[in-house]
């Protein structure tokens, strides 16, 4: 069972088409993350599933009752505007009070229903957009290169969030990443994209492949720390970000 099928899909902005023929699939509760270089459709794609974007070629196809979350790269507030990280999830609709405590308890910041949004820390911004996106209890979660503008430490930790998220809902995960060695510990599922699809599968069958080392270079210069990844739900968080440490290079 699908929760997504994209099936050859093709989008384009006036006479550029910066999609072509892609299909993919996405299942309850994967991790499937989509990397490739500047202007390779990666946003287009996210765009086109949740319906921002109509492709002039094939088609994408939602499961019946699917609820998709989406957190954006970035979102622009005016920091003169006196709101406050409750009232601003308020805004998603009809929301309770409760509905805000699990959702921001859920993204890691279970303390600023309070916080005015314009004294949030970069970090704590993104989290209070994956707050918004989990308001809705999603199926699957997209996220368009969410951790940019962060440091090294706060996308890791952003990351390990999302992988609570999805032990926590069983939601699945469409992201974007730039981040090589952290989208290869936290994906089941890696795709890389050039306008096309040039390979997929797992991180470490897509860091060995040809097309993705075109792209990404070997060798030092381009070299791809891949973590060992254990999908092992018995093991407690402090366990799990353990075997995050453990690190080989491929290149």
């Amino acid at each position: 069972m699908s929760l997504v099928q994209v099936e050859d899909l093709g989008v384009r902005y006036g006479a550029r088409t910066v999609l072509s023929h892609v299909s993919i699939s996405i299942g309850p509760g994967e991790i499937v993350t989509i990397v490739g270089p500047n202007g390779s459709g990666k946003t287009s794609l996210l765009r086109a599933i949740i319906g921002a974007v109509k492709p002039f070629q094939g088609r994408v196809e939602k499961g019946i009752g699917v609820k998709i979350g989406y957190v954006p790269q970035k979102l622009q507030v005016d920091e003169t505007l006196p709101i406050t990280v409750s009232r601003f999830l308020k805004l998603a609709g009809d929301i309770t009070a409760a509905d805000i405590d699990l959702a921001l308890t859920r993204a890691g910041v279970p303390n600023l229903s309070k916080a005015q949004l314009s004294q949030l820390s970069g970090g704590q911004f993104q989290r209070v957009l994956l707050a918004r996106a989990l308001i809705g209890k999603p199926d699957l979660l997209l996220l368009d290169e969410a951790t940019q503008g962060l440091d090294q430490r706060g996308s890791a930790s952003f990351y390990q969030q999302i992988e609570a998220v999805r032990q926590d809902t069983g939601c699945a995960v469409l992201m974007i990443s730039h981040e090589l060695h952290v989208v290869m510990s936290a994906s089941d599922r890696v795709i890389c994209l050039n306008g096309h699809i040039c390979c997929e599968g797992t991180p470490a069958v897509v860091a060995s492949a040809p097309e993705y080392r075109a792209l990404f270079g070997t060798g030092t210069g381009g070299a791809l720390a891949l973590y060992r990844h254990e999908h092992d739900h018995g093991h407690d968080h402090g366990d799990h970000n353990h075997n995050r440490d453990k690190t080989e290079v491929a290149g």
